[in-house]
């Protein structure tokens, strides 16, 4: 695989998930173009955006995060590697997980739920005013 001058931990990672969902580099196509945004001079003189399309699959991803080409490469094969296993495992993927999560958390309360928090707050308001000094309730 090719060397993206990153940590060679995170690159291993990436490696072991591309090897474990088949995804293989004869199989994406990569182009190269010059990235909008901030960054000035450097980023109209080079072409740092990184274009992948995965064959197999047809998911195509853009990636231009960062000033660095070899950097957005890297970056790219994860969004990739990501969209396929999303793809592959469906409700068992990390993202959609995730998603659940949040589902979860914002649910609406049961009533019975919202009696007991309020009990708790109705408690901790009580414990708070009997710690107050006496010389409070003076002034």
């Amino acid at each position: 695989m090719i060397s993206f001058g990153i940590n060679p931990q995170k690159q291993n990672t990436l490696e072991e998930k591309m090897q474990k969902l088949g995804i293989f580099e004869k199989d994406i196509i990569e182009k190269f173009a010059r990235s909008g945004g901030k960054g000035g001079q450097y980023l109209n003189k080079t072409s740092t955006a990184v274009y992948l399309k995965h064959i197999p699959t047809g998911i195509e991803v853009k990636c231009q995060q960062e000033r660095s080409q070899l950097l957005n490469r890297f970056i790219a094969r994860r969004i990739l590697t990501d969209k396929i296993e999303q793809l592959i495992l469906g409700k068992q993927s990390s993202e959609q997980k995730r998603i659940e999560k949040i589902r979860r958390q914002k649910r609406k309360r049961s009533k019975r739920a919202k009696e007991k928090l309020l009990q708790n707050k109705h408690f901790q308001s009580e414990k708070k005013e009997s710690r107050k000094k006496i010389s409070d309730y003076n002034d």
